[in-house]
């Protein structure tokens, strides 16, 4: 797999590791396999799957433009059986990684790789100062970690004054206790050298919705234990650090400032027509109640008296039925 190129090699002139995207691969054939072989493979020298200090000088492998990226390897015959752990190299390779990119950023004072914290309770894999004095530890963690564990070691780092930020292998399941304790969590490539976030998706507005953290209600990173989740990936070149860890590029950043506005103007308004239907149904409930009184009857038009001589209504001068000529009106007159 190409996450699992071998990148980091070890410098016996100089006592430390090296990773190929320091110089030219000529400079590194020069000092490789079959010329002054100085730089031999640093997990035989440090008995990863080998003998401790097993020299094996390595070759510089690739091609400006090429379909696979520079990389170092055995000469043929020389590793050892099976390889190196695939989990191992991709970790080694992305401690290597991650220091090479901080070291890169503006506003980073000093990077180090597998640096105690002052009291020697963790240490972290790449450790970072910037320039407004924070420190972060940038963990690259190859495989599922246990809540109990992981928590241990995040509480540790908060106790030394540490933001500690998580790097995961790829195919390697995330903890949800990260986003319990509102931890981002990153997937690292190095195939393509870019990194993946996750963000959770909008929950469900319910009633009073707009009482709540109205963050949860857009795109938000990092997303609560149990979400839904949306991932977006980003060149690692692109991304920085600041005093919380990772910061989106400038163009990631707008876009959530928009949809996170864009909640708050639906929460205004839907708090603007709740309290308006607050107030009718108060009015409803104050207003004083009126007195009920029956609505007047039409006046009675009495029709013009027949003058042929029939009987009629002395009070309507309708004609009145045969059986009623005796009384003179009508039954309800």
């Amino acid at each position: 797999m190409l996450d699992d190129l071998l990148v980091v090699g070890f410098d016996l002139e100089t006592q430390t590791e090296v990773h190929i995207g320091e110089r030219p691969l000529e400079q590194w054939r020069a000092l490789g396999y079959g010329q002054r072989a100085t730089v031999v493979c640093f997990y035989c020298w440090r008995g990863i799957d080998a003998s401790t200090e097993t020299k094996v000088p390595l070759l510089a492998r690739g091609r400006i433009g090429g379909l696979v990226r520079p990389h170092f390897a055995h000469p043929a015959g020389t590793a050892p059986p099976g390889g190196h752990s695939r989990e191992t190299v991709w970790h080694i390779n992305a401690k290597h990684r991650l220091a090479h990119w901080a070291d890169s950023l503006p506003n980073v004072t000093r990077v180090r790789l597998e640096q105690w914290t002052p009291d020697r309770d963790r240490r972290a894999d790449v450790h970072v100062i910037l320039d407004d004095g924070a420190r972060l530890a940038l963990e690259a963690q190859r495989e599922l970690i246990t809540d109990e564990l992981w928590q241990a070691r995040h509480r540790d780092y908060a106790a030394a004054g540490v933001q500690d930020v998580w790097f995961m292998r790829p195919d390697t399941r995330i903890p949800h206790v990260l986003f319990a304790e509102g931890t981002p969590a990153w997937t690292l490539y190095h195939r393509d050298e870019s990194a993946e976030a996750r963000l959770g998706e909008p929950h469900e507005r319910g009633p009073q919705w707009w009482t709540q953290d109205l963050r949860l209600f857009g795109p938000h990173h990092p997303p609560c234990a149990g979400d839904r989740v949306a991932c977006e990936r980003f060149p690692l070149a692109d991304l920085g650090l600041d005093a919380d860890g990772v910061t989106f590029p400038p163009a990631m950043t707008r876009r959530l400032a928009d949809q996170a506005a864009r909640v708050r103007r639906d929460a205004e308004q839907a708090q603007r027509q709740q309290e308006q239907a607050a107030q009718w149904r108060h009015q409803a409930t104050t207003r004083p109640a009126r007195p009920w009184q029956p609505t007047p009857l039409p006046p009675v038009r009495p029709a013009p008296r027949p003058t042929d001589g029939t009987p009629f209504c002395k009070v309507c001068h309708r004609p009145l039925a045969e059986a009623l000529v005796r009384y003179g009106r009508h039954m309800l007159c």
